[in-house]
């Protein structure tokens, strides 16, 4: 199925990282804003990692959490078709273009929560960027069991390091 990205990234001036995704989920388009399937642990993964509360379910105090934090959220595709949720699906991907998105904040270092955003950002929008993503684990729940090892949030830890 050909999937067109529903919404904008989150950013404002002072954003400082860009933390990426592939394209949203069938469950995040449903419920209409970035990580939007309960199963996924991005909010709370994020919120352990900053040592923050988790921002409460909804568009706005999710966009709020980010904003305060300095934190930009999009994804790396803006067409692809998939089947489902599944990365392992994505065909004819076609990439966001993010300089102009780089040149409106202050982001110093890209993300790409799962290996496929990262490989395909760093394939196809690295250069463009001037910068390449640095993987982070994914928190979809098809990575259910790589979430309760403490490496898992070691490694989003990292982001911490930025802002």
């Amino acid at each position: 199925m050909r999937v067109e990205h529903p919404w904008p990234p989150v950013y404002d001036c002072r954003s400082e990282i860009l933390i990426l995704g592939t394209m949203p989920s069938p469950k995040s388009r449903e419920s209409g804003f970035y990580y939007g399937n309960p199963q996924n642990c991005f909010w709370a993964t994020l919120a352990r990692a900053l040592d923050k509360t988790e921002p409460p379910p909804g568009k706005e105090s999710r966009t709020a959490f980010l904003l305060e934090n300095h934190i930009a959220v999009w994804d790396v595709l803006r067409a692809c078709d998939i089947d489902g949720a599944s990365d392992g699906s994505i065909r004819d991907p076609v990439a966001n273009m993010f300089a102009p998105l780089l040149a409106k904040t202050r982001i110093r270092r890209i993300f790409a929560a799962g290996r496929t955003a990262a490989d395909l950002f760093n394939r196809l929008c690295a250069a463009e960027a001037g910068m390449p993503a640095a993987y982070l684990p994914s928190t979809s729940p098809a990575n259910r069991a790589a979430q309760s090892k403490p490496a898992f949030l070691e490694q989003w830890r990292a982001i911490a390091a930025f802002l």
